[in-house]
This record gives C-alpha cells, structure tokens and sequence, in this order.
C-alpha cells in the first residue's frame, strides 16, 4: 500500500546504503508500524509543496531529546580545527582546517530524528567544553530563527539559522538561508560560511536517510580566497555517498590545495597545480576524522551529543529558558513518550 500511495508499485527499491538484497525488507522497516504509516500519510499529504517548519504538529515518535538551539552547539565538537586555523601562517591551509570544521557536523547531521522546535525565548548554553562558551536563543517564532554565538581564545563564530523546508511527500529539502560567520582572532580575518542544501529520503516509508548534495563555500572575507567543496549527490547502489572533494582557491580563483574525503569518516589534503593536480612530491595528509560513537545508541547520539544534554556541561547559573530543562525533552531522554 505504501508504494501506491506515492505511485511508486513496481519500482524496483534500492538500498542506499548499499547492495539491493534487504531492499524489500528495508522498505517496509522504518521507524513505523504500517498503521501508523497510513494515518500519517493522511495527515500530511495536504502540506505536499509545503514549508512545514513551523506549520506542522508531528508525533513525538519521530523526535530526538535534544531541540534545534542543542542541535547548533553540535558545531562545536571539532573546535580544535578552528583553533589549528587561527594559528597556521599559511592562508590556505587556514581554509583547509576551517572547512573541514564546517564538515565534521555532518556526521551528526545525518541522525534522522527531528529535533525539538524552540520556543521564542528558549536557550542553550554550553560551558566546560574546551575553554569554549556557546549561548544560542529562539529569537523568532514565524517563522523559526536561532541565533547562536560561541567564543574561547582563538575564535568568535557568530551563526543565525533560518530555515526553509519543502515537503515532498516522503522526502523533505532543507535549504539554510541563515549567515554564518568565524572571527579567527590572532589576525582578525573574517570567515563566511554557505552550507549545501539537505534532502531527507524516506519519511515514511523506508528506512530514513539524509544526503546534502551540493556545494559548500567557506569564503575568506578578509583576503578573497575561498574553498568550494562539492558533496557528491548518493547514486544507484550507494555510489558516491558521503564523499566530499574540492579546492581551496585564492583571490584570483586559482586552485591552491585540493580537499577529499566523506563527511561521515575523515578528510584530507594536498597542494595542487594550477591545473588541480597533486604537486610533485607531496602526499595525501588528513586533517580530520571521525571521533569514536556508542554502539547501539537509540538516537544515533554521538558522545559529545550526550555531553550536550548533561548538565555536566552547563553553567553554574543555568537559565530557566534552557532547553536542557524542557519537560517533554526530558520526558523523551528518559523514554516517557506518552508524558512527552
């Protein structure tokens, strides 16, 4: 039924994790049981064309116990990468530690649980994490806006986060149209940062997956250099999933050093020609790599998603507007659906 609810009876399904021997079997699991499926299909075929990030009441079972303002600190695990950028010398590697920064998130992006909406005046904050202090707020209702800040000795980043959705049925697109900036502190320079768009795969049918096919600029403001790095989109079979290449140019748009890797494991480096090709006797180094996770956690927590929900790392004067303290946040993280 599921399939001919979106037309798609007699299509072959394709794992995108990999071969196709469990698709039948993947595209039935999901995190619903085929009544609810059904029931949800009813409600939310209306917002088809929709931006839903504010329109849309959706059940608890498809939440995480974290809200959107956590959700941003999650930026802040790979700090240390702007911390090696304020202090490298050479101007294009500085992009180098800084764009892999941007990408390292991505790892935690691809949970496929929502987040919990802010309410307008809700906080976060983060302290005891690498001498680094984070403060973000819900500033706008309709629609959602964040903004966030967060600053140790090396660095200040400055982040408005601005949403726009497009529900298409069983996928959703995600396009960020807020501004993020890094202030690398020793020489003043000034980073802005333009993230790909996000495509959410299987809502309700199929097992959930997210691909952010597109580019990512990190833009010198300060000198004109950028780095541009292309997320490949996921192919038949899983090809290309997860893997990230591109170059860092200077102001005159000529390719510096050439970046590889995937978003969910490690990137790397290497000088190049003006042609892009590796320079002669230089090697392929790595820059950053993915931090161990839990086995088997429920939410596809990281560590350091579970060091933002403690309040191991809040202030010793915790606001009463911070999420940490949201009932039904709680009421999630200790498996109380019904109470959240």
């Amino acid at each position: 039924m599921a399939f001919r609810l979106l037309g798609y009876e007699g299509v072959e399904v394709i794992n995108p994790e990999g071969g196709k021997e469990d698709a039948e079997e993947e595209a039935h699991r999901g995190r619903w049981k085929q009544e609810e499926r059904e029931s949800y299909w009813k409600m939310m075929h209306k917002y088809i064309g929709s931006d839903v990030t504010s329109m849309v009441t959706l059940p608890v079972l498809i939440f995480e116990p974290m809200t959107m303002l956590q959700k941003m600190a999650e930026l802040m695990e790979y700090s240390y990468l702007l911390d090696r950028a304020d202090e490298c010398e050479d101007p294009y590697l500085r992009l180098v530690y800084a764009s892999s920064w941007a990408i390292s998130v991505y790892y935690a992006y691809q949970r496929t649980w929502k987040p919990f909406n802010p309410i307008i005046g809700e906080t976060y904050e983060l302290a005891n994490h690498e001498g680094i202090t984070f403060i973000s707020e819900q500033v706008s209702h309709h629609p959602p806006m964040s903004a966030g800040h967060a600053e140790n000795e090396h660095f200040t980043y400055d982040v408005t986060s601005k949403l726009k959705t497009k529900f298409l049925g069983n996928s959703l697109d995600v396009y960020p149209v807020g501004r993020t900036r890094v202030t690398l502190k020793r020489d003043g320079v000034v980073l802005d940062l333009v993230p790909p768009p996000t495509k959410v795969n299987n809502l309700i049918f199929g097992r959930t997956w997210v691909d952010s096919p597109g580019e990512m600029i990190m833009t010198n403001l300060t000198t004109g250099d950028k780095v541009v790095l292309y997320f490949q989109p996921c192919g038949w079979f899983g090809a290309g999933r997860y893997e990230v290449d591109g170059y860092v140019y200077n102001a005159a748009e000529e390719p510096k050093i050439l970046m590889t890797g995937k978003w969910n494991e490690s990137m790397s480096y290497q000088p190049c020609d003006m042609e892009g090709e590796p320079l002669q006797g230089t090697e392929l180094k790595e820059v950053w790599h993915v931090a161990d996770t839990p086995k088997n956690d429920k939410f596809q927590f990281t560590y350091f998603a579970h060091k933002i929900n403690s309040f191991d790392t809040a202030p010793k004067k915790l606001l009463a507007s911070d999420s940490r303290l949201r009932p039904d946040r709680f009421a999630l993280e200790k498996g109380d659906l019904s109470k959240a």
